[in-house]
């Protein structure tokens, strides 16, 4: 009998060797059973020993970036290396569930990829932030105003 457990992408290691035999949409490394598909993880057992894993696609299944894919990402956190972004469209097909993925600052622009900075933005009350060098203003949430920075 297949029970659904969860929902796994390409190249997650599964489990091991020794626990289950690789079945569709998997293969296997080094004694792990890895995914090569994205959906949903199932496990069979079998009469003769070891469950078989595989993994399933939806009837429907999901649309995945692709190398080279024009996407439309939300930025949900940035430092001084890289940008942490959610990819919520490919193309101009909306996801089911957003994808995770990481924009490096060399990769912001295709030329002059060492004149790449970042300025750190004041906060100057509790709901603006203010860029130093074009003191344009943005409306966010801040925590806490170091009075110096605070205007009148």
């Amino acid at each position: 009998m297949a029970l659904p457990a969860r929902y796994c992408v390409p190249g997650e290691r599964l489990c091991s060797t020794e626990e289950a035999t690789a079945g569709s949409g998997t293969y296997t490394r080094h004694g792990f059973i890895f995914s090569s598909l994205a959906g949903c993880l199932e496990k069979r057992s079998e009469d003769s020993g070891l469950p078989v894993v595989s993994v399933v696609r939806d009837a429907e299944s999901q649309l995945l970036p692709d190398v080279g894919a024009v996407v439309t990402c939300k930025v949900c956190s940035i430092n001084s290396r890289f940008a942490k972004v959610h990819i919520l469209y490919v193309g101009s097909t909306p996801l089911k569930s957003a994808f995770r993925g990481t924009i490096r600052r060399e990769d912001i622009r295709a030329t002059e990829k060492d004149k790449v900075t970042g300025v750190q933005m004041v906060p100057i009350s509790w709901c603006e932030m203010q860029c130093p060098r074009t003191h344009t203003k943005d409306f966010r949430k801040v925590a806490r105003v170091q009075p110096q920075f605070l205007q009148t």
